[in-house]
């Protein structure tokens, strides 16, 4: 980290105000070829800025941190100028001009964890954070950027030293007058610690839910109104809808918010035998990403009777007999064959996203955000809690569960990158915005 990056930390084109970060050794160098001399730490200055030949660029507000009380730990700075691409790109240049590297992806981020300002629990708060849409998500993300998973992992991890101690003891000083049950003594501070764990770990599927969303399929003969009431959630024509049976041959996804969630709907082929090569594996693509969803609404046409050839609805599916808005007067209510529905009519449709809602809320809601949130954590976890698990057999010799207690905490280290795998990092960072 020897050389000086740069990047513009707000999205191109057009707006009133454009922010480009600088972070290095040579941050306060660039800062004073540009600005003249530098500012007081953390405190705007409105500032000409001119390029290498003298040539003014803009006049804007700069701000100077001096590591390491800065997000990078490095020295930095941030320009904050008027935001024509014109004036961008002209800063940009001089810079450049000036031996500064633009930044990579996540690498102003990435030198703040290299340099102890993050964590990787935390980091990866950060850029659930920048990816947040929804309230929920915005909240699970500040929790994670604040230290709620790594303070977790720093009282885990003292618990594991605490047992390792109790064990190691009965290793190194067989022959002292330690009680015979020594190792026994560990269980104690392990059981509670195993029943954390697991909680821990089965809180991350809603952690994940949260960040990358519930997801609801639509499911059904072909023509039964899937497309329709696709649309009709969306609040756009996202699907194409015909009389023609077949026209859905893929899936078609569209994110809403239900509840203050983030919810990916599905539209799907309409299920039917048919020999046609592509609408077949429409069908199966369906059945597939029917059997992942977290619910399905099963849509039958109410205007055909119920036949034995419908498709099952499981526990907690929805079963809605559409078109109500087709039927005579008194037919389309509650019947054992689903609820009348029309996705034309107002009320239906309100009463169905009140339903959805309600589902989703039940199954991501909670006290407080989930700690761990990533499938990278939860498989941690679940490696943690496998090893503590086996330390704690009665018959299992010391010198076995000391080691397994010593790759319990290496695993839980690895949640917040105290030690971890290059390829680990380069996912983790590469996935951030250009600028932070």
């Amino acid at each position: 980290m020897s050389d000086t990056i740069y990047a513009p930390a707000t999205a191109a084109g057009r707006a009133a105000v454009a922010v480009v970060r600088l972070s290095g050794p040579g941050a306060g160098a660039a800062l004073r070829t540009l600005a003249g001399a530098l500012p007081r730490p953390r405190r705007a200055v409105l500032r000409r800025l001119r390029d290498g030949s003298g040539g003014v660029l803009d006049e804007a507000l700069i701000l100077w941190f001096p590591g390491p009380s800065s997000y990078t730990g490095e020295d930095s700075a941030e320009l904050h100028l008027h935001g024509g691409p014109a004036v961008v790109a002209g800063v940009l240049n001089a810079l450049a001009g000036l031996g500064l590297r633009l930044a990579e992806p996540g690498e102003f981020t990435r030198r703040a964890f290299e340099n102890g300002r993050l964590d990787l629990a935390q980091a990866e708060g950060v850029a659930d954070l920048i990816e947040a849409e929804t309230e929920a998500q915005r909240r699970q993300a500040l929790d994670q950027v604040g230290g709620r998973l790594s303070g977790a992992q720093a009282r885990w991890r003292e618990a594991l030293i605490a047992a390792l101690a109790v064990f190691e003891a009965a290793v190194d000083f067989p022959d002292e007058e330690i009680p015979a049950d020594v190792a026994g003594r560990a269980a104690p501070l392990l059981r509670p610690l195993i029943v954390e764990l697991a909680a821990a770990a089965a809180e991350t599927e809603r952690g994940e839910k949260v960040r990358s969303g519930y997801r609801i399929a639509l499911m059904g003969p072909p023509n039964a109104g899937k497309s329709t009431l696709l649309n009709a959630l969306a609040r756009r024509d996202a699907a194409i809808v015909t009389a023609t049976a077949g026209t859905t041959r893929d899936i078609i996804e569209v994110p809403l918010v239900l509840g203050g969630y983030k919810v990916i709907l599905a539209d799907t082929a309409g299920l039917r035998d048919t020999a046609d090569e592509i609408e077949a594996e429409g069908v199966r693509r369906a059945r597939a990403w029917g059997s992942e969803a977290d619910l399905r609404i099963w849509l039958r046409d109410g205007a055909e009777p119920a036949s034995s050839s419908d498709e099952p609805a499981g526990a907690g599916d929805i079963v809605l007999r559409t078109k109500r808005d087709l039927l005579a007067p008194g037919c389309g209510g509650v019947d054992g064959e689903g609820r009348g529905f029309s996705a034309r009519l107002a009320e239906d449709l309100t009463w169905l996203e009140g339903v959805l809602a309600t589902r989703v809320t039940e199954a991501l809601g909670g006290a407080e955000p989930p700690a761990a949130t990533r499938l990278r954590h939860r498989e941690l976890l679940a490696e943690a809690l496998a090893r503590l698990e086996r330390a704690a057999g009665l018959e299992v010799e010391p010198e076995l569960a000391a080691e397994d207690v010593r790759l319990a905490a290496r695993a839980l280290d690895r949640i917040t990158g105290r030690i971890g795998a290059e390829d680990v990092l380069d996912r983790v960072f590469s996935s951030f915005c250009i600028g932070k």
